[in-house]
């Protein structure tokens, strides 16, 4: 008989992509796995792309917490509790541990799983689970999840991270461009002009056209200004996350700062450098199948000098069959 099971983690787009690869262990461990998965409906998309994955069930927390006692609120809410009452899972897995995932944890039927008081970003969170695990806090998260994984389904995981992509990447022709994002949530992750400038002045010297990724008008305008007067470099226009994937997978390499486009640039097995200026490595480092530098730390952005040597050793690897990913 099939094992039932219901991954709860519902956002954000990097945490997503980062727990592909505990459901290619699952998958590989646990016979006859039927996985469905609660995620965000904005990010949907991205369990879906695993195959492993049966059902993505969609929730849209983003938008209902703005209108959380509409009349179209409460018919979506109470839509999602009756589906979930009417299955029976054998493993529920909440692998975010909040309060919010806790919410959809306690609406499913089955035996649920979770991290401990020690190990859960929000300790309540662990009252509600019937089995609980301990995975250290401080571990790059894909391990994190892993472990996670393993620690609920009694397996032991080895070799690098599988992230269960190659559906859009086999076969897919590289173009001679670099794909550029040079844009984040949050101010305090951007970095400097000046040395966007100096890297792509350096991407150019090696006939790489540029391709910059932009979402909102203020980031439009912002990737415009960086690239003006230069050949053979263009802002794409917005994109949904299928066609971004499809960019990704046909791109050289990327740089980018520190967001869940760039991880998922990893996780597509593309050559991947990732700014980290206002966040931490430690906690979230790029992993991929192909060459990937996870540069800088919080309050200590890489300077241009830094990117630009990855940049040459990310096209080296490219070039060498035999190398290892970094």
């Amino acid at each position: 008989m099939s094992t039932r099971i219901l991954i709860v983690r519902t956002s954000s787009l990097g945490d997503l992509v980062h727990m592909l690869p505990a459901m290619s262990d699952i998958a590989r461990h646990v016979p006859d796995a039927r996985i469905d998965w609660i995620a965000e409906e904005a990010f949907a998309e991205i369990p879906s792309w695993h195959p492993a994955v049966r059902e993505v069930i969609p929730v849209a927390h983003r938008r209902w917490r703005k209108h959380w006692w509409d009349a179209r609120t409460r018919r979506e809410r109470a839509a999602l509790r009756d589906m979930l009452a009417s299955r029976e899972y054998d493993v529920i897995l909440d692998m975010q541990a909040l309060l919010k995932s806790v919410w959809l944890v306690r609406q499913a039927r089955g035996q649920r799983h979770g991290l401990d008081w020690k190990s859960a970003r929000e300790p309540l969170a662990s009252l509600f689970y019937d089995v609980k695990h301990r995975v250290e806090f401080w571990q790059p998260a894909i391990i994190r999840q892993r472990t996670l994984a393993a620690a609920t389904f009694g397996y032991s995981f080895d070799g690098p991270p599988d992230f269960g992509l190659q559906g859009l990447t086999d076969g897919v022709p590289i173009d001679r461009v670099a794909l550029i994002m040079p844009s984040a949530s949050r101010d305090d992750k951007l970095w400097p002009a000046a040395y966007w400038r100096q890297v792509f002045d350096h991407l150019q010297a090696q006939g790489l056209g540029l391709r910059l990724l932009a979402g909102n008008e203020t980031e439009q305008a912002r990737a415009r200004e960086l690239i003006q007067g230069r050949d053979d470099a263009q802002v794409l226009p917005r994109l949904g996350l299928r066609q971004v994937a499809d960019q990704l997978a046909r791109a050289r390499l990327m740089v980018g700062l520190d967001s869940g486009l760039t991880h998922l640039s990893a996780g597509l097995g593309r050559p991947t450098i990732g700014i980290y200026k206002a966040s931490t490595p430690v906690r979230t480092p790029l992993q991929g199948a192909a060459y990937t530098a996870s540069l800088g730390e919080r309050g200590q952005e890489p300077d241009a000098g830094q990117v630009m040597a990855a940049i040459d050793e990310a096209l080296d690897a490219a070039r060498s069959p035999m190398s290892q990913p970094a």
